[in-house]
């Protein structure tokens, strides 16, 4: 399953870079440069504006991870169940587990809320190129320098917010190429409709994980809402009734997490040798914990259930990525462009500042190296994992942060992600003490593993106790499980948080000082110098190829193209498409046994289903984590399916496209309302799918 990109993840893997060229279908194309005359001559689809403006309107973005699209005028969002999987876990009880069973609402009374879940509709797309690189001068420092084009983009963000009212962001493309500004309408009441079984849904469980053929219910719906009312939506997508055609030319839109597709050899090297061993580290120990956990009980079963699926996901997937770049082939293919390219820019004299951009990022990877760790123990947060300490870092630096004026913040505290923090930091999502304690018992252990036990922070992070002591003490000595004291915390400034004796108060402030530190070490010395080179290479490449071309995946919408086809693998043709009966020849074949086992109302419901129905099916178009969730539409504008996953080929989507086998996976649409009828007596949610509108 693909998810989001995380936070850890891109920590370690750090920025993207353009294209050099383009292989057959590939592309996460800008909504306001799509590939235009590329379609035109490939496949002779020559859509007007109006329908780019149509399609952009009516995709959606998961803050929490993921993406999705309205399909009715009445605010129905269609997702993947995995997507949605947090907030079904944040609204399930030991009592009511909608992760296992299901959910669906009859009625509008019926929709839960969900909790702390924010969606984005991206409304408007605006260049201010020129507004961020004229506050970035050539004599500045790397620290000024930063600290210029932060404020610069902070301002735009703000002011735009107070001219619109819509959430803005300055997104950094063609790695500090171009500045765009985009403004997103913000939905924060989103409530749950329908969800099916956790076991159909992921049929197959990790076995299947990432392979191909499947056999997934990946499927999840929302709605939001306005004043308390169903949102009246103008651009939703219709619905194909007839599904996907061998063949045909079909579009994904959506919110791909983070690409590396043209990093130098130097950083990918990097990669290879440190960066992803660092990452399949982290997620193996996790996973284990995770699992430790999970065999206390069917209760920490369920409390762990949608961290372990994502951490899971994220080792098979890094797994996948990782072996790609111990291919001899690709890194050969990686290091034969970067030579023709630098060769190009060394025969072009108006080129030769750029001589030296290669250089420069070779050299800061030995910061990243010699700093990383330390940074994703204490900035990154591993040291501490528990919610609780994000809530406590949270209010500490916002006391000190939100007391400057907004362009000189950190980032995550601008005026334009103030409602999204406040929104996570007053979530009254269930915490477990538990689990809290067991996920920071373990992550002591692990800081004093990569930090050494004898480091000084670390013997102040312990206070002359074991990691199983001292977390059990940082437990017992926090009140932040209550919102309220987060609410007088937060609005008491910093003369609440110096006031307070809460423990894990006092443990942010104890660690911040460093954290800042190496946060810092890594923005100047790594980041700044790295991004003033890579624009240099930026430069060179609008030079050469102009600017026809995709930036790398930033977690912003994107559109993708591409054709429904199947693919040849060890000699065997693999078909397009799989249907309701190979689902029930799969979980025969495998004795039903887990995770090949189906849900009770899939068995009972057998023969009410057309088992010829479509399912799931594969296409060509470049897609990567962050797109889970996106709609797979024909040239109509239509649903054709629902993104879910990619095969083990796609894997090394990361930093190159083919598509020899490598295919995004997806829900195909006639199933969707054939089994909300068939087996979940779910009529009237399908009749709204299929009509766009609620009876």
């Amino acid at each position: 399953m693909f998810r989001k990109t995380s936070i850890f993840v891109t920590a370690l893997i750090g920025f993207a870079m353009i294209p050099l060229g383009l292989f057959a279908d590939e592309g996460m194309w800008l909504f306001n440069n799509p590939p235009k005359k590329l379609l035109k001559e490939r496949y002779g689809f020559d859509a007007p504006a109006s329908w780019y403006d149509h399609v952009q309107r009516a995709s959606v973005r998961f803050n929490s991870g993921g993406s999705g699209s309205f399909v009715s005028a009445d605010g129905l969002v269609m997702t993947n169940h995995h997507v949605g999987l947090g907030a079904l876990q944040k609204l399930s009880t030991k009592e009511k587990d909608f992760v296992k069973d299901g959910f669906f609402a009859k009625t509008l009374d019926e929709e839960f809320k969900a909790v702390d879940e924010e969606l984005n509709v991206l409304h408007e797309i605006v260049d201010v190129t020129d507004q961020v690189k004229s506050a970035v001068k050539g004599d500045l420092s790397a620290t000024e320098s930063a600290e210029a084009r932060r404020a610069v983009m902070a301002k735009i963000a703000a002011e735009s917010e107070k001219q619109t009212g819509l959430r803005s962001n300055v997104i950094e493309l063609y790695q500090g190429g171009q500045y765009h500004l985009y403004r997103f309408k913000r939905y924060t009441d989103v409530r749950l409709v329908f969800a099916p079984e956790q076991q159909i849904a992921f049929f197959g469980g990790d076995a299947d994980n990432f392979a191909y053929p499947r056999y997934d219910l990946d499927m999840c719906f929302f709605r939001v809402y306005e004043d308390g009312k169903p949102a009246k939506i103008e651009h939703y997508l219709k619905w194909s009734k007839s599904g996907p055609k061998d063949g045909e030319l079909v579009f994904v839109s959506g919110h791909p997490g983070h690409t590396d597709r043209l990093n130098t050899v130097a950083e990918l090297e990097y990669l290879r040798d440190f960066g992803y061993p660092f990452i399949m580290q982290r997620l193996n120990r996790l996973e284990v914990m995770l699992i430790v956990y999970s065999g206390q009980g069917q209760e920490q079963e369920r409390r762990a259930k949608d961290m372990l699926f994502g951490v899971a996901n994220s080792r098979k997937a890094r797994l996948g990525g990782l072996e790609g770049l111990q291919d001899p082939a690709m890194m050969a293919r990686k290091r034969a462009q970067e030579k023709t390219f630098r060769a190009a820019v060394a025969n072009d004299p108006s080129l030769k500042d750029v001589a030296g951009a290669w250089d420069t990022i070779a050299k800061v990877q030995t910061v990243r190296k010699n700093n990383i760790k330390r940074y994703q123990m204490l900035e990154g947060g591993s040291a501490f994992n528990t919610t609780l300490f994000g809530i406590a870092r949270t209010l500490v630096r916002a006391a000190e942060e939100y007391a400057k004026p907004n362009e000189k913040r950190l980032d995550e505290f601008g005026d334009a992600e103030k409602k999204s923090l406040e929104l996570r930091l007053f979530s009254r999502r269930p915490l477990y003490e538990d689990f809290e304690l067991h996920k920071l018992t373990d992550s002591l252990g692990w800081m004093c593993e990569i930090l050494g036990y004898n480091d000084k922070l670390v013997q102040r992070v312990l206070a002359g106790k074991a990691p199983r002591e001292r977390a059990a003490e940082l437990m017992a000595g926090t009140k932040l499980w209550d919102v309220a004291e987060r609410k007088k915390l937060y609005d008491g400034g910093a003369e609440a948080i110096n006031a307070s004796q809460d423990s894990l108060i006092l443990l942010a402030k104890l660690v911040d000082k460093d954290a800042r530190a190496v946060r810092k070490i890594l923005e100047t010395q790594l980041e700044e110098p790295k991004k003033q080179a890579y624009d240099k290479i930026a430069r060179a490449k609008f030079a050469v190829e102009g600017t026809n071309t995709y930036p790398d995946a930033t977690f912003t919408l994107r559109l993708a193209f591409g054709t429904v086809k199947g693919y040849t693998e060890s000699g065997k043709q693999v078909p397009f498409e799989t249907t309701f009966a190979g689902l029930y020849d799969k979980a025969k074949d495998k004795n039903h046994k887990p995770p090949f086992d189906l849900p009770h109302r899939w068995i009972e419901r057998k023969s009410k289903l057309n088992l010829n129905t479509s399912f799931n099916f594969v296409a060509t178009p470049d897609i990567i984590g962050g797109n889970s969730g996106s709609p797979v539409i024909n040239k109509d504008a239509e649903v054709v399916g629902l993104i879910f996953d990619g095969n083990i080929q796609s894997l090394v989507w990361d930093f190159a496209y083919t598509d020899d086998e490598a295919r995004a996976v997806s829900v195909s649409s006639p199933s969707i309302p054939e089994s909300l009828r068939a087996v979940y007596d779910a009529g009237g949610l399908a009749d709204e799918i299929v009509s766009g509108r609620r009876k």
